[in-house]
């Protein structure tokens, strides 16, 4: 698909539609309007092995949409912070994440999005950001556990920020979030003066793998072949993953760390694992939300469907194995800090608590 003209020209850029709030359509929700199916045949395959294809090929053409709903664009406008799905020269992804005051983030229209925003110094988003690429947008609101997604193409620069247009938008269930309550400690484009970049390789720091095993959250970006080529569904994508503090398992094997982390239910759409179907590559970041250290991966994944390592850990449907091979550690990057966990709903019933 064509990125198509962004309006307003992207942040930075002048024009009388990015000064006023996101107008409310009347306009009834369509579904898909694409020629074929909403999911490439990655995520086809994955549905099918886990016995949902039919299902969800129904469900996604009624939820995922070219243009977000009135509902989504308000929720992106108001969020403190967005993750981003990216793809590096080399073809492999990183999970990212960009910050600004609540209206960092607009939208002009129900197409578009207007960040006003810069990647996080040692970011590497910083250097796959460009017009034309391919960005997956996670956006989380922390104390409701709600979340809405959209997969799009960078219609423009500008001097402060990008205009995204959507490719695809959907939302998701707030399962395996940790509520939190944040406030910002310094302004969101001020650097930390003992803020330090340090370059990982496939054996993880001491620092990296202790921030691992006490995470109860990370988020992964994959894509599909054909990512940054215009096709509205081979695209990046992020995604959030959610369990007890220490639930990725931290190991090494053959000269590499290997996190290992169950999946549990969710929307079954599969769209980590379809692109891990047709490419392996992935990111992973990992946030200390005490301290605002990040955590950026690439490497690559594999799924174990079922098995004796599925079995021995409650409620995983599957097993995500991530090979590392190489990162940077950002030290208190994220000019944000959050507040204890209240643990997600399906976590305690799992749990007993």
């Amino acid at each position: 698909m064509s990125p198509g003209a962004a309006s307003g020209g992207g942040p930075g850029m002048t024009d009388a539609s990015s000064e006023t709030p996101a107008a409310q359509s009347t306009q009834p929700l369509r579904g898909w309007d694409g020629d074929g199916s909403p999911f490439h045949e990655g995520e086809q395959a994955a549905q099918r092995r886990a016995g949902v294809r039919d299902r969800i090929e129904a469900v996604g053409r009624r939820v995922i949409r070219g243009i977000m709903p009135d509902q989504h664009r308000t929720f992106f406008e108001q969020l403190p912070f967005v993750l981003v799905g990216s793809v590096d020269d080399a073809g492999r992804p990183w999970a990212s994440i960009l910050v600004g005051e609540p209206g960092f983030i607009r939208s002009p229209d129900p197409g578009a999005l207007e960040i006003t925003a810069s990647p996080l110094a040692g970011d590497p988003l910083g250097r796959n950001l460009r017009q034309g690429v391919s960005l997956a947008l996670l956006g989380i609101e922390p104390t409701t556990r709600r979340r809405n997604r959209m997969n799009a193409t960078v219609a423009a620069m500008g001097r402060d920020g990008f205009t995204l247009r959507a490719d695809q938008s959907f939302g998701n269930c707030p399962k395996y979030i940790q509520a939190r309550a944040h406030r910002f400690v310094r302004p969101p484009n001020e650097k930390a003066d003992g803020a330090e970049m340090v370059r990982e390789g496939h054996l993880l720091s001491d620092r990296a793998r202790r921030l691992i095993r006490q995470a109860d959250t990370f988020f992964i970006a994959t894509a599909a072949p054909g990512a940054n080529t215009g096709d509205r569904v081979r695209g990046a994508d992020v995604s959030h993953r959610g369990g007890s503090p220490g639930f990725v398992d931290v190991v090494e094997r053959n000269g590499a760390t290997v996190l290992r982390s169950p999946d549990f239910i969710g929307n079954s759409h599969f769209n980590t694992f379809g692109n891990i179907e047709l490419d392996p590559r992935a990111g992973q970041l990992f946030v200390d939300f005490e301290t605002g250290d990040l955590l950026l991966l690439t490497g690559e994944a594999r799924v174990l469907w079922d098995g004796p390592e599925v079995d021995a850990v409650a409620g995983a449907e599957r097993i995500l194995e991530f090979r590392v091979s190489e990162g940077v550690f950002l030290s208190d990057a994220l000019p944000m800090r959050f507040g204890e966990a209240t643990p997600a709903r399906e976590l305690s019933a799992r749990d007993g608590s």
